[in-house]
């Protein structure tokens, strides 16, 4: 089911995709999915942490720019299906969310330094919803992999609502990590990779610049002279 959201930019109406949508001709040649959920061999010595915060896309060009982030693989999560699609998730048909999986090195970045990050770079008191991504799969949540990880997302979440940091209640939920569904190959790196994408120009790209003024002291030596 592919979605389609309309933009009025006085004076003009501005017809842009989604994070459905976008990329239409790839999603024709590219079906298959990585369909693998366990660990790398490459990634043993590192922590993990799993977020989703609406479109993949953005969440992991966020995660990414960040020292001590070694890793972020871009997929599916928090759903009762096994191997699930992009076209099954991203219509609404699976229990799924899209999320990111995060491998990283605490002696570098903490996960609470993570948590941060995951709070300020989306909307966490809007149910099943990230600005134009709209649905279930988008919903705002913290999968963690251990009791640490529970309590330090929890007490952040606490602190948060304590500050008024947000106008409305937060959302997010907090559930233990289960089965990481690694998505089809042309999500990873995506905005990377498609700078030319519609929603990429339009919706990603605004909020990663964005991302990289506010956590400059955080970004890899790579990201800072862009």
């Amino acid at each position: 089911m592919v979605r389609k959201y309309t933009y009025l930019l006085f004076p003009l109406l501005l017809l842009l995709w989604s994070c459905t949508e976008s990329g239409g001709e790839q999603r024709m040649l590219l079906q298959q999915s990585a369909y693998s959920y366990g660990d790398s061999p490459d990634t043993l010595g590192l922590s993990k942490a799993t977020f989703a915060g609406g479109c993949f896309w953005c969440t992991e060009a966020y995660f990414e720019r960040l020292k001590g982030v070694e890793r972020v693989e871009s997929g599916y999560t928090g759903g009762r299906e096994e191997r699930p699609t992009y076209e099954q998730v991203s219509s609404g048909e699976t229990s799924h969310a899209e999320a990111v999986r995060i491998w990283y090195r605490p002696n570098v970045i903490s996960y609470r330094e993570l948590l941060e990050v995951f709070f300020a770079t989306h909307d966490p008191t809007t149910l099943n919803r990230q600005g134009p991504d709209v649905g279930k799969q988008y919903r705002s949540a913290i999968y963690y992999h251990d009791e640490q990880q529970r309590k330090q997302a929890s007490n952040y979440m606490r602190s948060l609502e304590d500050a008024g940091t947000f106008r409305n209640k937060i959302v997010t939920e907090l559930k233990p990590a289960g089965k990481f569904w690694i998505a089809e190959d042309y999500h990873q790196d995506y905005y990377r990779n498609n700078p030319d994408d519609p929603y990429v120009i339009s919706i990603a790209k605004p909020k990663v610049l964005k991302f990289e003024d506010s956590f400059r002291s955080k970004l890899k030596d790579n990201y800072l002279n862009q």
